[in-house]
């Protein structure tokens, strides 16, 4: 099979003119390096929860899912290696924006507003504390590197970059997935403090829902139980890897393995993720 492209986690190949194959590794990134160490089940994990969420969205926007049952799948990729982390789907015309939403103040947005009370751009009230939640979820657009950081970019940038009404349609589906999503988490003791939608277009110029949806990967996932405004949070995601790697000064340049017990608690907590919201054993 032709290989199209292969990212920090997922390997994507050209099944034919319409679809594609998504392969999702047990790599793991982090501040735009790929770690040395491989965490175990990630890809299934990643894989299995977009397709959830995938499902759980399908009445607001269409998705590109076609099939995660090997079965379905060329004769190539009919084996266990692929077997639970692979999807086949439609090939869209991917827009070139990421769709970050924020629903809570945390990470660089945290940083940000403390600096001069924006973040990326959109001025917030005055007063608010760590990790608490927006009066409404705003809309942070990124552009897609394809090295190196994604860059901020305002809404006027994306309304130059595909048109005013795309851009507004692109914004408000990207809000209601988020808030729709949110509040199904809330009933399983999840905060989605943030989250990084893509959508592309198909063949008929339909707006659709791609990539991977509210993962460990592409979302802050927090605790209820253990929520508290006016500090850093404890996550279900791969916070706990950056949260190592600045705590402990690991160079993720230098190619050393990260040691086994970290390796085995990023694996619990994605595994934990999905059987939080899904309500499925993995």
């Amino acid at each position: 099979m032709k290989k199209i492209s292969s990212g920090k986690v997922r390997e994507i190949y050209e099944v034919d003119d319409d679809k594609l194959l998504l392969v999702v590794s047990d790599r793991i990134s982090a501040f735009d390096y790929i770690l040395p160490s491989m965490v175990p089940n990630k890809g299934k994990v990643l894989n299995q929860i977009s397709k959830f969420w995938f499902d759980y969205t399908k009445d607001i926007i269409p998705n590109h899912v076609i099939s995660i049952d090997n079965k379905d799948f060329p004769v190539e990729f009919q084996t266990p290696e692929f077997e639970g982390r692979s999807m086949l789907v439609k090939k869209l015309k991917m827009l070139p924006v990421e769709c970050i939403i924020r629903g809570y103040i945390t990470g660089s947005g945290w940083k940000s507003y403390q600096s001069d009370g924006t973040v990326c751009g959109i001025t917030l009230p005055e007063g608010l504390q760590e990790s608490q939640k927006l009066p409404e979820p705003i809309f942070t657009p990124t552009t897609k590197a394809s090295e190196g950081h994604d860059e901020n970019i305002s809404f006027d940038e994306v309304c130059d970059l595909i048109g005013k009404d795309l851009a507004e349609k692109l914004r408000a589906k990207a809000i209601e997935i988020y808030e729709t999503c949110s509040k199904y988490a809330l009933t399983k003791g999840v905060i989605i403090a943030d989250t990084k939608f893509e959508f592309g277009l198909d063949e008929a110029g339909n707006l659709v829902l791609g990539d991977e949806v509210l993962t460990p990967d592409s979302s802050r996932f927090w605790p209820a139980d253990d929520y508290e405004v006016g500090r850093g949070q404890k996550s279900f995601d791969k916070q706990y890897i950056r949260d190592w790697i600045k705590s402990t000064g690991y160079d993720p340049e230098s190619g050393t393995p990260i040691p086994d017990d970290v390796i085995e608690t990023t694996s619990k907590k994605y595994i934990e993720a999905y059987e939080v919201l899904t309500g499925k054993n993995f």
